[in-house]
């Protein structure tokens, strides 16, 4: 069994076509796995409905907790692209033996599933394989690539993510 805990960021952002602004409204994942024909067993957990550059002390110790007391060892987080590293360092140093024996892989979307050409369903499939086969830990999936939640930057001008250094 899979969790997916959803946080917002870039992959469940709306588009306000009157004044031309991105807002939240629901979480696109149950329509993503939908689409995507997902067959694995998982639970949907909307813990929050943020843009990661919103994202404080207190949200990222939510997401710590959220994982600590789920009862599933493979938990996938979408989340917003800007601070998912942040996200991830949080959760690869909390304390606690129940972190460190779960694998959890954090994954998000350069722009929103709502556009129609978003890469948010290919990262949601890939984090979802990724989660079934690594080893205990916490990694970031974006552009079909896993990496150590401490070897990848996000590539701003490029719009990728890269192991840190390439």
């Amino acid at each position: 069994m899979i969790r997916i805990v959803v946080t917002g960021g870039t992959f469940d952002k709306e588009y306000n076509e009157l004044n031309g602004t991105l807002f939240f409204k629901d979480t696109h994942v149950p329509e993503m796995l939908r689409l995507g024909r997902s067959r694995v067993e998982l639970t949907v957990q909307t813990l929050m409905m943020i843009d990661s550059l919103d994202m404080s002390d207190a949200d990222r110790a939510r997401i710590v907790d959220a994982c600590r007391s789920a009862p599933e060892d493979r938990i996938v987080i979408t989340h917003g692209t800007d601070t998912m590293v942040d996200t991830g360092r949080v959760l690869a140093n909390a304390d606690g033996s129940a972190l460190a024996a779960k694998t959890i892989v954090l994954t998000g979307a350069m722009v929103p599933y709502a556009f129609g050409s978003s890469d948010g369903l290919f990262n949601l499939g890939s984090a979802l394989s990724f989660v079934q086969t690594l080893p205990a830990g916490v990694y970031v999936a974006m552009n079909g690539r896993c990496f150590e939640w401490n070897a990848v930057t996000k590539d701003r001008e490029a719009g990728i993510f890269r192991n840190v250094g390439s």
